[in-house]
C-alpha cells in the first residue's frame, strides 16, 4: 500500500538560553555535554560506522543499543542540568535577588533570530509572511517529494488475510519502546499519554490497529508530517543552509514498528 504524505511547515525561530549561578558562568546548552554522553555519542557513531562496513543483523544490533543509550544518556544529562540550574535560582532569589531577576528577564527574551527573510529560487530576498512560508514549501516539496515510480511490485490480493491480527502483546512492545520528551505530530498526541495507558487504553489502541489493518486506510493524521527546519550553517536566508526534521504521529509510529518488526525477518535475509 503507498501512501502519498502531508508536510505541515513549522518555522521555527532557535533560542539560546544564558545564566548566571551567581559568580560563575554556565551556558545551560552546553553544560549537560558530559563525558558520558560524549562518550555514548562516539560509540553510536563508531557503531554506525561499523554497521555500513558489514551490514551484519549483529551489527546492526549493536548500533540500535547504542542510538538508544544516546537517547537515554541526552535527556538525562540535561535534567541533571536544569536541577542544578533550579537549586542555584532558589539559592539566588534568597541571596542575590537582583542576579535571579536579571537571569530571568534574560531567559525570556532568550537570543532572537536575527533573520525572518528567505532567498526565492531566483535569488530574490523575499519579506512577506505569506511568500516565505510559499518558499519553505516549495523547497521541501522538492526535497522530499520524489518523481520517479515505486519499483516495488504491489501485493496480489489473494495475499490479503494471511497474516493474523495485531495481537496486544505487539502494540504494548511499540509503545513502551518509545522514548519521552519527544515532540508530538500534527495531532499532538505525546509519548507519555501513550506510555501511561492501562490495559483498556492498549486494547483501544490494538482495535484502531487492527481497524487500520484490515482495512488498509491509514488516518490522515497518521500519514502527516510537520516539518521543522533546523539550521545548519551558512547564511540563515539560504533554505539549503537547513536541514528538515519530521514529526510524526506516535500513534502512526506504534503502527509502523509493529508492521516493521512483522516485515523485517522476511526481508533481512535479502539484505
Amino acid at each position: 500500500m503507498m501512501a502519498t504524505v502531508g508536510f505541515h511547515l513549522m518555522i521555527q525561530q532557535q533560542t539560546t538560553s544564558f545564566a548566571n549561578f551567581g559568580q560563575a558562568g554556565c551556558w545551560i546548552t552546553t553544560k549537560w555535554w558530559t563525558p558520558e554522553v560524549r562518550g555514548a555519542t562516539k560509540l553510536k557513531k563508531e557503531s554506525y560506522r561499523a554497521w555500513l562496513a558489514c551490514r551484519t543483523p549483529e551489527a546492526a544490533d549493536r548500533y540500535r543499543q547504542a542510538k538508544r543509550n544516546v537517547a537515554r544518556a541526552v535527556p538525562e544529562a540535561k535534567t541533571r542540568v536544569w536541577e542544578e540550574f533550579r537549586e542555584a535560582m532558589e539559592k539566588g532569589f534568597r541571596t542575590a535577588s537582583k542576579i535571579f531577576w536579571q537571569t530571568i528577564r534574560r531567559l525570556g527574551r532568550g537570543k532572537r533570530c536575527s533573520t525572518c527573510t528567505v532567498y526565492s529560487v531566483g535569488g530574490v530576498l523575499l519579506t512577506s509572511t505569506e511568500k516565505i512560508v510559499r518558499r519553505w514549501k516549495e523547497y521541501f516539496e522538492d526535497l522530499l517529494n520524489t518523481t520517479g515510480t515505486s519499483s516495488v511490485a504491489e501485493a496480489e490480493s489473494g495475499d490479503e488475510g494471511d497474516d493474523p491480527p495485531i495481537s496486544g502483546g505487539e502494540v504494548t512492545k511499540a509503545v513502551k519502546q518509545l522514548l519521552g520528551g519527544r515532540a508530538p505530530g500534527v495531532d499532538e498526541v505525546r509519548p507519555e499519554f501513550l506510555k501511561a495507558l492501562d490495559v483498556v487504553g492498549l486494547s483501544w489502541l490494538t482495535r484502531l490497529c487492527n481497524v487500520v489493518w484490515r482495512s488498509g486506510a491509514v488516518p490522515l493524521d497518521w500519514q502527516t508530517g510537520v516539518v521543522v527546519p533546523i539550521f545548519k550553517k551558512g547564511d540563515r536566508r539560504v533554505c539549503s543552509n537547513y536541514r528538515g526534521i519530521t514529526l510524526l504521529s506516535l500513534p502512526g509510529k506504534v503502527y509502523a514498528r509493529v508492521l516493521e518488526r512483522r516485515v523485517r525477518p522476511l526481508v533481512e535475509p535479502w539484505i
